[in-house]
Protein backbone atom coordinates (compact mmCIF):
# COMPACT_ATOMS: atom_id res chain seq x y z
CA UNK A 1 0.00 0.00 0.00
CA UNK A 2 2.74 2.05 0.64
CA UNK A 3 4.33 1.77 -2.83
CA UNK A 4 1.45 2.35 -4.43
CA UNK A 5 0.82 5.47 -2.62
CA UNK A 6 4.50 6.72 -3.08
CA UNK A 7 4.12 5.84 -7.03
CA UNK A 8 0.44 8.13 -7.06
CA UNK A 9 2.08 10.39 -4.99
CA UNK A 10 5.12 11.00 -7.64
CA UNK A 11 3.33 10.64 -10.66
CA UNK A 12 1.04 13.47 -8.70
CA UNK A 13 3.80 15.53 -8.62
CA UNK A 14 4.87 15.31 -12.54
CA UNK A 15 1.73 15.44 -13.74
CA UNK A 16 1.20 18.23 -12.11
CA UNK A 17 4.98 20.06 -12.56
CA UNK A 18 5.31 23.16 -15.32
CA UNK A 19 7.60 20.98 -17.47
CA UNK A 20 5.04 18.71 -17.73
CA UNK A 21 2.22 21.48 -18.61
CA UNK A 22 4.77 22.75 -21.14
CA UNK A 23 5.17 19.09 -22.82
CA UNK A 24 1.62 18.96 -22.77
CA UNK A 25 0.71 22.25 -24.23
CA UNK A 26 3.19 21.30 -27.30
CA UNK A 27 1.62 17.68 -27.77
CA UNK A 28 -1.97 19.72 -27.90
CA UNK A 29 0.01 21.52 -31.07
CA UNK A 30 1.32 19.15 -32.76
CA UNK A 31 -1.90 17.07 -32.10
CA UNK A 32 -3.81 19.92 -33.85
CA UNK A 33 -1.53 19.74 -36.79
CA UNK A 34 -3.73 16.86 -38.99
CA UNK A 35 -6.66 18.65 -38.32
CA UNK A 36 -5.49 21.46 -39.96
CA UNK A 37 -3.72 19.41 -43.02
CA UNK A 38 -6.47 16.26 -43.36
CA UNK A 39 -10.07 17.48 -44.54
CA UNK A 40 -12.17 16.57 -41.43
CA UNK A 41 -15.02 14.28 -41.08
CA UNK A 42 -17.01 16.97 -39.39
CA UNK A 43 -16.57 19.81 -41.82
CA UNK A 44 -16.67 17.78 -45.22
CA UNK A 45 -17.39 13.92 -45.63
CA UNK A 46 -17.12 13.91 -49.18
CA UNK A 47 -13.45 15.38 -49.22
CA UNK A 48 -12.37 12.67 -46.52
CA UNK A 49 -14.34 9.77 -48.76
CA UNK A 50 -12.30 11.62 -51.94
CA UNK A 51 -8.85 11.73 -49.57
CA UNK A 52 -9.67 8.23 -48.72
CA UNK A 53 -10.41 6.57 -51.92
CA UNK A 54 -7.03 8.72 -53.75
CA UNK A 55 -4.81 7.14 -50.87
CA UNK A 56 -5.24 3.78 -50.45
CA UNK A 57 -2.33 2.61 -48.35
CA UNK A 58 -2.24 5.12 -45.63
CA UNK A 59 -5.97 6.35 -45.70
CA UNK A 60 -7.04 3.44 -43.92
CA UNK A 61 -4.42 3.79 -41.10
CA UNK A 62 -5.11 7.14 -41.03
CA UNK A 63 -8.49 6.65 -40.40
CA UNK A 64 -7.95 4.43 -37.85
CA UNK A 65 -6.27 6.70 -36.14
CA UNK A 66 -9.31 9.29 -36.38
CA UNK A 67 -7.42 11.32 -38.12
CA UNK A 68 -10.03 12.62 -39.74
CA UNK A 69 -11.46 13.77 -36.62
CA UNK A 70 -8.93 14.91 -34.73
CA UNK A 71 -10.62 17.60 -32.19
CA UNK A 72 -12.90 14.78 -31.02
CA UNK A 73 -10.45 11.59 -31.30
CA UNK A 74 -10.02 9.94 -28.31
CA UNK A 75 -5.72 10.91 -27.79
CA UNK A 76 -6.71 14.85 -28.57
CA UNK A 77 -9.27 14.40 -25.52
CA UNK A 78 -6.50 12.54 -23.45
CA UNK A 79 -3.94 15.40 -24.28
CA UNK A 80 -6.43 18.07 -23.74
CA UNK A 81 -7.72 16.45 -20.13
CA UNK A 82 -4.36 16.06 -19.18
CA UNK A 83 -3.22 19.69 -20.20
CA UNK A 84 -6.32 20.78 -18.14
CA UNK A 85 -5.15 18.85 -14.55
CA UNK A 86 -1.62 19.28 -14.95
CA UNK A 87 -2.21 23.27 -15.15
CA UNK A 88 -4.93 22.98 -12.35
CA UNK A 89 -2.88 21.14 -10.42
CA UNK A 90 0.31 23.18 -10.95
CA UNK A 91 -1.54 26.75 -10.01
CA UNK A 92 -3.48 25.96 -7.24
CA UNK A 93 -0.50 25.47 -4.88
CA UNK A 94 1.43 28.82 -6.92
CA UNK A 95 -1.76 31.00 -6.10
CA UNK A 96 -2.31 29.74 -2.54
CA UNK A 97 1.50 30.46 -1.85
CA UNK A 98 1.64 34.18 -3.75
CA UNK A 99 -1.64 35.07 -1.52
CA UNK A 100 0.54 33.72 1.68
CA UNK A 101 3.45 35.94 0.07
CA UNK A 102 0.89 38.93 -0.45
CA UNK A 103 -0.11 39.02 3.66
CA UNK A 104 3.86 38.11 4.78
CA UNK A 105 5.52 41.54 6.01
CA UNK A 106 8.88 42.01 3.86
CA UNK A 107 11.79 39.65 5.48
CA UNK A 108 14.87 41.01 7.72
CA UNK A 109 17.96 42.05 6.58
CA UNK A 110 21.09 40.52 6.04
CA UNK A 111 23.54 41.06 8.44
CA UNK A 112 26.20 42.71 6.24
CA UNK A 113 24.38 44.99 3.66
CA UNK A 114 27.75 45.72 1.89
CA UNK A 115 27.43 42.23 0.30
CA UNK A 116 24.85 42.84 -1.61
CA UNK A 117 25.25 43.36 -5.46
CA UNK A 118 23.67 47.22 -4.55
CA UNK A 119 24.28 49.05 -1.90
CA UNK A 120 25.31 52.79 -0.50
CA UNK A 121 26.11 54.12 3.16
CA UNK A 122 26.40 57.29 4.39
CA UNK A 123 26.57 59.51 7.98
CA UNK A 124 23.32 61.54 8.14
CA UNK A 125 22.68 64.30 11.05
CA UNK A 126 20.03 63.93 13.10
CA UNK A 127 18.11 61.38 14.75
CA UNK A 128 17.21 58.06 14.05
CA UNK A 129 13.31 57.86 14.84
CA UNK A 130 12.97 61.35 12.96
CA UNK A 131 15.22 59.77 10.06
CA UNK A 132 13.71 56.74 9.87
CA UNK A 133 9.69 58.44 9.31
CA UNK A 134 11.24 60.58 6.81
CA UNK A 135 13.01 57.78 4.31
CA UNK A 136 9.91 55.59 4.86
CA UNK A 137 7.43 57.58 3.87
CA UNK A 138 9.83 58.48 0.76
CA UNK A 139 9.38 54.47 0.08
CA UNK A 140 6.43 55.44 -1.87
CA UNK A 141 4.50 52.42 -3.86
CA UNK A 142 7.08 50.09 -1.74
CA UNK A 143 5.73 47.61 1.38
CA UNK A 144 7.55 48.38 4.01
CA UNK A 145 8.04 47.26 7.59
CA UNK A 146 10.26 48.76 10.51
CA UNK A 147 11.72 46.88 12.97
CA UNK A 148 13.60 48.24 16.24
CA UNK A 149 16.25 47.06 18.42
CA UNK A 150 19.55 47.90 18.63
CA UNK A 151 19.68 49.58 15.02
CA UNK A 152 16.55 50.38 13.19
CA UNK A 153 15.91 48.56 9.67
CA UNK A 154 13.21 49.02 6.99
CA UNK A 155 12.34 46.57 5.20
CA UNK A 156 10.63 47.63 2.21
CA UNK A 157 9.81 44.87 -1.13
CA UNK A 158 8.23 45.99 -4.49
CA UNK A 159 7.02 43.84 -7.38
CA UNK A 160 4.44 41.03 -5.96
CA UNK A 161 2.27 42.37 -9.54
CA UNK A 162 4.64 40.02 -11.45
CA UNK A 163 3.87 37.05 -9.95
CA UNK A 164 0.11 38.09 -9.97
CA UNK A 165 0.42 38.32 -13.41
CA UNK A 166 1.94 35.17 -14.29
CA UNK A 167 -0.97 34.09 -12.39
CA UNK A 168 -3.32 35.79 -14.54
CA UNK A 169 -1.61 34.63 -17.74
CA UNK A 170 -1.97 30.83 -16.64
CA UNK A 171 -5.09 30.83 -15.17
CA UNK A 172 -6.57 32.90 -18.40
CA UNK A 173 -5.18 29.71 -20.24
CA UNK A 174 -6.91 27.45 -18.44
CA UNK A 175 -9.88 29.77 -19.14
CA UNK A 176 -9.31 29.64 -22.51
CA UNK A 177 -9.43 25.65 -22.68
CA UNK A 178 -12.33 25.26 -20.68
CA UNK A 179 -14.11 28.18 -23.02
CA UNK A 180 -13.09 26.15 -26.28
CA UNK A 181 -14.13 22.86 -24.58
CA UNK A 182 -17.70 24.81 -24.11
CA UNK A 183 -18.05 25.49 -27.16
CA UNK A 184 -17.56 22.05 -28.97
CA UNK A 185 -19.45 20.52 -26.38
CA UNK A 186 -22.61 23.09 -26.86
CA UNK A 187 -22.10 24.88 -30.25
CA UNK A 188 -23.15 23.80 -33.69
CA UNK A 189 -22.32 25.25 -37.17
CA UNK A 190 -24.55 25.43 -40.03
CA UNK A 191 -23.62 26.06 -43.37
CA UNK A 192 -27.02 26.87 -46.21
CA UNK A 193 -27.57 28.42 -49.19
CA UNK A 194 -30.05 31.39 -49.93
CA UNK A 195 -31.42 32.41 -53.41
CA UNK A 196 -31.37 36.13 -53.36
CA UNK A 197 -34.29 38.59 -54.88
CA UNK A 198 -37.23 36.65 -53.89
CA UNK A 199 -36.34 33.72 -53.14
CA UNK A 200 -38.02 31.38 -49.86
CA UNK A 201 -35.22 32.04 -47.50
CA UNK A 202 -34.79 29.58 -44.49
CA UNK A 203 -35.07 29.38 -40.74
CA UNK A 204 -32.98 27.66 -38.50
CA UNK A 205 -35.32 25.84 -36.26
CA UNK A 206 -34.01 22.28 -37.38
CA UNK A 207 -30.46 20.84 -38.31
CA UNK A 208 -32.80 19.64 -41.74
CA UNK A 209 -33.39 23.39 -42.82
CA UNK A 210 -29.16 23.33 -43.29
CA UNK A 211 -27.23 22.67 -46.36
CA UNK A 212 -25.10 20.86 -44.10
CA UNK A 213 -24.74 20.59 -40.45
CA UNK A 214 -22.39 20.01 -37.55
CA UNK A 215 -23.13 19.82 -34.02
CA UNK A 216 -21.65 19.73 -30.49
CA UNK A 217 -20.95 16.51 -28.61
CA UNK A 218 -24.49 17.09 -26.39
CA UNK A 219 -26.11 19.23 -29.02
CA UNK A 220 -29.49 16.89 -30.53
CA UNK A 221 -30.88 19.45 -32.75
CA UNK A 222 -33.49 19.95 -30.93
CA UNK A 223 -32.95 23.30 -29.01
CA UNK A 224 -31.90 25.55 -31.99
CA UNK A 225 -32.30 29.19 -31.50
CA UNK A 226 -34.94 29.60 -34.36
CA UNK A 227 -34.01 32.39 -36.88
CA UNK A 228 -35.81 33.02 -39.98
CA UNK A 229 -34.09 35.24 -42.94
CA UNK A 230 -34.56 36.30 -46.55
CA UNK A 231 -31.87 37.90 -48.91
CA UNK A 232 -33.78 40.87 -50.13
CA UNK A 233 -30.57 41.68 -52.33
CA UNK A 234 -26.86 41.12 -52.65
CA UNK A 235 -24.21 42.86 -54.19
CA UNK A 236 -20.94 43.00 -55.46
CA UNK A 237 -18.04 45.39 -56.67
CA UNK A 238 -14.90 44.05 -58.87
CA UNK A 239 -12.18 45.38 -60.28
CA UNK A 240 -11.44 45.51 -64.11
CA UNK A 241 -9.65 42.31 -63.63
CA UNK A 242 -12.19 40.50 -62.14
CA UNK A 243 -10.90 40.89 -58.62
CA UNK A 244 -13.67 41.08 -55.82
CA UNK A 245 -13.33 44.16 -53.65
CA UNK A 246 -16.37 43.87 -51.29
CA UNK A 247 -19.60 41.67 -50.99
CA UNK A 248 -23.04 42.66 -49.49
CA UNK A 249 -26.21 41.37 -49.09
CA UNK A 250 -29.93 42.94 -47.76
CA UNK A 251 -31.43 40.70 -45.62
CA UNK A 252 -34.86 40.63 -43.44
CA UNK A 253 -34.60 38.65 -40.31
CA UNK A 254 -36.91 37.19 -37.32
CA UNK A 255 -35.89 35.78 -33.99
CA UNK A 256 -37.28 35.59 -30.65
CA UNK A 257 -40.96 37.56 -30.41
CA UNK A 258 -40.89 38.99 -33.85
CA UNK A 259 -41.38 35.16 -35.09
CA UNK A 260 -44.86 35.16 -33.85
CA UNK A 261 -45.51 38.81 -34.43
CA UNK A 262 -44.88 38.87 -38.19
CA UNK A 263 -42.27 41.42 -37.09
CA UNK A 264 -39.36 41.58 -40.30
CA UNK A 265 -35.96 43.63 -39.38
CA UNK A 266 -34.06 44.88 -42.07
CA UNK A 267 -29.79 44.20 -41.83
CA UNK A 268 -26.98 44.87 -43.96
CA UNK A 269 -24.79 41.63 -44.01
CA UNK A 270 -21.09 42.07 -45.04
CA UNK A 271 -18.08 39.96 -44.82
CA UNK A 272 -16.61 39.77 -41.16
CA UNK A 273 -19.84 41.71 -40.23
CA UNK A 274 -21.98 39.07 -39.38
CA UNK A 275 -25.32 39.75 -38.03
CA UNK A 276 -25.82 38.83 -34.10
CA UNK A 277 -29.18 37.44 -32.72
CA UNK A 278 -30.39 35.48 -29.82
CA UNK A 279 -26.78 33.66 -28.89
CA UNK A 280 -26.10 32.78 -32.86
CA UNK A 281 -24.19 34.57 -35.38
CA UNK A 282 -24.84 34.66 -39.39
CA UNK A 283 -21.87 35.30 -41.61
CA UNK A 284 -21.53 35.63 -45.54
CA UNK A 285 -19.41 33.13 -46.55
CA UNK A 286 -19.84 32.95 -50.42
CA UNK A 287 -21.69 33.87 -53.41
CA UNK A 288 -22.97 32.30 -56.93
CA UNK A 289 -25.74 32.34 -59.29
CA UNK A 290 -28.58 30.44 -59.60
CA UNK A 291 -30.53 30.15 -63.41
CA UNK A 292 -34.13 29.67 -63.67
CA UNK A 293 -35.77 27.39 -66.45
CA UNK A 294 -39.13 27.13 -67.64
CA UNK A 295 -40.36 24.12 -68.97
CA UNK A 296 -43.63 24.45 -70.75
CA UNK A 297 -44.91 20.54 -71.17
CA UNK A 298 -46.91 19.40 -74.50
CA UNK A 299 -50.35 20.12 -72.03
CA UNK A 300 -49.55 23.29 -71.77
CA UNK A 301 -48.60 23.29 -68.53
CA UNK A 302 -45.41 24.74 -67.01
CA UNK A 303 -42.86 24.44 -63.99
CA UNK A 304 -40.00 26.79 -63.08
CA UNK A 305 -37.09 26.36 -61.67
CA UNK A 306 -34.75 28.19 -59.95
CA UNK A 307 -31.14 26.16 -58.05
CA UNK A 308 -28.21 27.10 -57.29
CA UNK A 309 -25.01 26.15 -59.67
CA UNK A 310 -21.70 25.47 -58.31
CA UNK A 311 -18.82 28.25 -59.23
CA UNK A 312 -16.29 26.38 -60.68
CA UNK A 313 -14.17 29.58 -61.44
CA UNK A 314 -13.69 31.43 -58.80
CA UNK A 315 -12.36 34.35 -60.93
CA UNK A 316 -15.31 34.57 -63.08
CA UNK A 317 -18.03 32.57 -62.00
CA UNK A 318 -18.62 30.19 -64.45
CA UNK A 319 -20.66 27.80 -62.71
CA UNK A 320 -22.25 24.22 -63.28
CA UNK A 321 -24.94 22.32 -62.50
CA UNK A 322 -28.12 20.64 -62.93
CA UNK A 323 -32.09 21.36 -62.60
CA UNK A 324 -34.31 18.62 -62.18
CA UNK A 325 -37.69 19.68 -63.79
CA UNK A 326 -40.93 16.83 -62.69
CA UNK A 327 -43.97 17.25 -64.82
CA UNK A 328 -47.13 19.21 -63.03
CA UNK A 329 -49.89 16.69 -61.61
CA UNK A 330 -52.29 15.77 -63.83
CA UNK A 331 -50.28 16.07 -66.99
CA UNK A 332 -49.81 12.04 -67.23
CA UNK A 333 -52.40 9.45 -65.81
CA UNK A 334 -50.28 7.94 -63.18
CA UNK A 335 -46.79 8.21 -61.52
CA UNK A 336 -44.87 5.90 -63.60
CA UNK A 337 -45.57 7.64 -66.78
CA UNK A 338 -44.70 10.87 -65.16
CA UNK A 339 -41.48 9.61 -63.83
CA UNK A 340 -40.41 8.96 -67.64
CA UNK A 341 -41.79 12.96 -68.75
CA UNK A 342 -39.42 14.25 -66.14
CA UNK A 343 -36.89 16.76 -67.36
CA UNK A 344 -33.04 17.39 -66.50
CA UNK A 345 -30.97 20.28 -67.43
CA UNK A 346 -26.99 20.03 -66.99
CA UNK A 347 -24.47 22.97 -68.01
CA UNK A 348 -22.81 25.42 -67.79
CA UNK A 349 -23.48 28.97 -66.69
CA UNK A 350 -21.69 32.03 -67.55
CA UNK A 351 -22.37 35.07 -65.99
CA UNK A 352 -20.85 37.06 -68.79
CA UNK A 353 -21.03 35.46 -71.83
CA UNK A 354 -18.00 34.87 -74.29
CA UNK A 355 -17.93 32.60 -76.77
CA UNK A 356 -15.22 31.10 -78.72
CA UNK A 357 -17.54 29.13 -81.45
CA UNK A 358 -20.01 27.52 -79.70
CA UNK A 359 -17.80 26.64 -76.50
CA UNK A 360 -19.30 29.00 -73.62
CA UNK A 361 -16.56 30.35 -71.03
CA UNK A 362 -17.08 33.74 -68.93
CA UNK A 363 -15.12 37.01 -69.25
CA UNK A 364 -16.34 38.51 -66.01
CA UNK A 365 -17.42 37.84 -62.61
CA UNK A 366 -20.57 39.97 -62.71
CA UNK A 367 -24.03 39.44 -63.62
CA UNK A 368 -24.22 41.48 -67.17
CA UNK A 369 -24.79 38.91 -70.27
CA UNK A 370 -25.51 35.47 -68.81
CA UNK A 371 -26.05 32.75 -70.82
CA UNK A 372 -26.36 28.78 -70.59
CA UNK A 373 -24.69 25.67 -72.55
CA UNK A 374 -26.79 22.92 -71.83
CA UNK A 375 -27.41 19.16 -72.22
CA UNK A 376 -31.41 18.44 -72.32
CA UNK A 377 -32.20 15.14 -70.69
CA UNK A 378 -35.64 13.23 -71.07
CA UNK A 379 -36.84 10.10 -68.82
CA UNK A 380 -36.51 9.79 -65.08
CA UNK A 381 -34.46 12.17 -63.78
CA UNK A 382 -34.29 9.84 -59.76
CA UNK A 383 -36.21 12.61 -57.98
CA UNK A 384 -39.17 9.69 -56.67
CA UNK A 385 -36.61 7.38 -56.07
CA UNK A 386 -35.52 7.96 -52.55
CA UNK A 387 -31.84 7.56 -53.05
CA UNK A 388 -29.08 10.59 -52.44
CA UNK A 389 -28.04 12.41 -55.88
CA UNK A 390 -25.70 15.28 -55.80
CA UNK A 391 -26.93 18.89 -56.25
CA UNK A 392 -24.97 19.76 -59.23
CA UNK A 393 -24.56 16.18 -61.40
CA UNK A 394 -26.80 14.14 -62.51
CA UNK A 395 -26.27 10.17 -61.37
CA UNK A 396 -24.41 8.78 -64.46
CA UNK A 397 -26.34 5.04 -63.61
CA UNK A 398 -29.26 6.51 -64.53
CA UNK A 399 -27.55 7.63 -68.59
CA UNK A 400 -25.90 4.46 -68.49
CA UNK A 401 -29.24 2.25 -67.69
CA UNK A 402 -31.03 4.58 -70.63
CA UNK A 403 -33.60 5.60 -68.04
CA UNK A 404 -32.22 9.24 -68.69
CA UNK A 405 -31.66 10.31 -72.44
CA UNK A 406 -29.80 13.14 -73.31
CA UNK A 407 -32.39 14.90 -76.14
CA UNK A 408 -31.03 18.33 -77.14
CA UNK A 409 -27.21 20.61 -76.23
CA UNK A 410 -27.93 24.55 -77.25
CA UNK A 411 -26.63 27.71 -76.09
CA UNK A 412 -29.39 30.03 -74.52
CA UNK A 413 -29.16 33.73 -73.50
CA UNK A 414 -31.94 35.59 -71.63
CA UNK A 415 -35.23 34.78 -72.84
CA UNK A 416 -34.34 31.90 -75.46
CA UNK A 417 -36.28 28.91 -75.73
CA UNK A 418 -35.79 25.42 -77.37
CA UNK A 419 -38.24 22.26 -78.24
CA UNK A 420 -37.67 19.11 -77.59
CA UNK A 421 -38.36 17.17 -80.85
CA UNK A 422 -37.74 13.63 -79.68
CA UNK A 423 -37.81 11.36 -76.62
CA UNK A 424 -40.36 10.85 -74.22
CA UNK A 425 -40.48 14.98 -73.53
CA UNK A 426 -41.42 15.50 -77.43
CA UNK A 427 -43.08 18.66 -77.78
CA UNK A 428 -41.61 20.51 -74.10
CA UNK A 429 -40.24 23.65 -74.53
CA UNK A 430 -37.17 25.18 -72.18
CA UNK A 431 -36.16 28.15 -71.63
CA UNK A 432 -34.05 30.44 -70.11
CA UNK A 433 -35.15 33.00 -68.33
CA UNK A 434 -31.99 34.42 -66.58
CA UNK A 435 -30.14 34.02 -63.32
CA UNK A 436 -30.03 35.50 -59.54
CA UNK A 437 -27.63 35.61 -56.99
CA UNK A 438 -27.45 33.26 -53.93
CA UNK A 439 -25.28 33.38 -50.80
CA UNK A 440 -23.52 31.43 -48.86
CA UNK A 441 -24.95 31.80 -45.30
CA UNK A 442 -23.20 29.96 -42.06
CA UNK A 443 -24.97 29.89 -38.67
CA UNK A 444 -22.57 29.50 -35.82
CA UNK A 445 -23.53 29.06 -32.38
CA UNK A 446 -20.71 28.65 -29.54
CA UNK A 447 -21.94 29.68 -25.81
CA UNK A 448 -18.36 29.91 -25.13
CA UNK A 449 -16.97 32.21 -27.50
CA UNK A 450 -17.10 35.65 -25.34
CA UNK A 451 -15.18 33.80 -22.44
CA UNK A 452 -12.52 32.89 -25.49
CA UNK A 453 -11.86 36.63 -26.27
CA UNK A 454 -11.94 37.78 -22.46
CA UNK A 455 -9.49 34.51 -21.64
CA UNK A 456 -7.23 35.90 -24.80
CA UNK A 457 -7.15 39.42 -23.54
CA UNK A 458 -6.52 38.51 -19.76
CA UNK A 459 -3.42 36.12 -21.11
CA UNK A 460 -1.59 39.34 -23.12
CA UNK A 461 -2.62 41.46 -20.02
CA UNK A 462 -1.22 39.10 -17.72
CA UNK A 463 2.25 38.32 -20.10
CA UNK A 464 2.87 42.24 -20.39
CA UNK A 465 2.23 42.50 -16.31
CA UNK A 466 4.92 39.90 -15.55
CA UNK A 467 7.39 40.73 -18.02
CA UNK A 468 7.51 44.37 -17.34
CA UNK A 469 7.14 44.11 -13.47
CA UNK A 470 10.29 42.81 -11.43
CA UNK A 471 10.31 41.85 -8.19
CA UNK A 472 13.22 43.71 -6.11
CA UNK A 473 13.61 44.52 -2.38
CA UNK A 474 15.83 47.10 -0.87
CA UNK A 475 16.48 47.39 3.10
CA UNK A 476 17.67 50.68 5.21
CA UNK A 477 19.54 49.79 8.27
CA UNK A 478 19.69 52.93 11.26
CA UNK A 479 22.34 53.54 13.37
CA UNK A 480 24.02 55.90 15.94
CA UNK A 481 27.07 56.97 14.84
CA UNK A 482 27.60 60.16 17.34
CA UNK A 483 25.69 62.35 19.08
CA UNK A 484 23.65 63.82 16.47
CA UNK A 485 24.78 61.87 13.51
CA UNK A 486 23.09 58.48 12.32
CA UNK A 487 24.79 55.92 10.27
CA UNK A 488 22.54 54.99 7.07
CA UNK A 489 23.01 51.77 5.16
CA UNK A 490 21.23 50.67 2.27
CA UNK A 491 21.16 47.23 0.61
CA UNK A 492 19.26 46.36 -2.55
CA UNK A 493 18.55 43.24 -4.56
CA UNK A 494 16.74 42.26 -7.83
CA UNK A 495 14.67 38.90 -7.19
CA UNK A 496 13.82 38.26 -10.74
CA UNK A 497 15.61 40.86 -13.18
CA UNK A 498 18.85 42.60 -13.19
CA UNK A 499 18.52 44.75 -16.21
CA UNK A 500 18.42 48.12 -15.51
CA UNK A 501 18.16 47.55 -11.50
CA UNK A 502 21.53 49.05 -11.28
CA UNK A 503 20.14 52.75 -12.52
CA UNK A 504 16.71 51.90 -10.72
CA UNK A 505 19.01 51.45 -7.14
CA UNK A 506 20.90 54.44 -8.29
CA UNK A 507 17.53 56.69 -8.91
CA UNK A 508 16.16 55.47 -5.42
CA UNK A 509 18.93 56.29 -3.03
CA UNK A 510 18.71 59.77 -4.76
CA UNK A 511 15.16 60.34 -4.07
CA UNK A 512 15.72 59.23 -0.47
CA UNK A 513 19.22 61.48 0.28
CA UNK A 514 17.63 64.19 -1.37
CA UNK A 515 17.24 67.31 0.77
CA UNK A 516 18.71 65.27 3.84
CA UNK A 517 21.49 67.31 5.45
CA UNK A 518 24.51 64.59 5.15
CA UNK A 519 28.32 65.43 6.13
CA UNK A 520 29.01 62.97 3.44
CA UNK A 521 27.50 62.03 0.24
CA UNK A 522 25.43 58.76 0.38
CA UNK A 523 27.17 57.08 -2.57
CA UNK A 524 26.00 53.68 -4.28
CA UNK A 525 28.31 51.14 -5.02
Amino acid sequence: MSRLLAWARNTWRALTSMGTALVLLFLLALGAMPGALLPQRSLNAGKVADYLAAHRTIGPWLDRLQAFNVFGSFWFTAIYTLLFVSLLGCLTPRLIEHARAMRATPVPAPRNLARLPKHADTTIAGEVDELASTLTARLRGWRTVVRRGDTVEISAEKGYLREFGNLVFHFSLLGLLVAVAVGKLFGYEGNVVVIADGGPGFCSASPAAFDSFRAGNTVDGTSLHPICLRVNDFQARYLASGQATSFAADIDYQAGRDLTGGRWTPYRLEVNHPLRVSGDRVYLQGHGYAPTFTVTFPDGQSRTSTVQWRPDNPRTLLSSGVARIDPPAGSYPDAAERRQHQIAIQGLLAPTEQLDGNLLSSSFPALIAPAVAVDIYSGDTGLDSGRPQSLYTLDPHLIDQHRLTRVKRVNLRIGQQVRVEQGPAAGSIVRFDGAVPFVNLQVSHDPGQIWVLVSAITMMAGLVVSLLVRRRRIWIRLQTASRGTVNVQVGGLARTDNAGWGDEFERLVGRLQDGLPAPTTMAPA
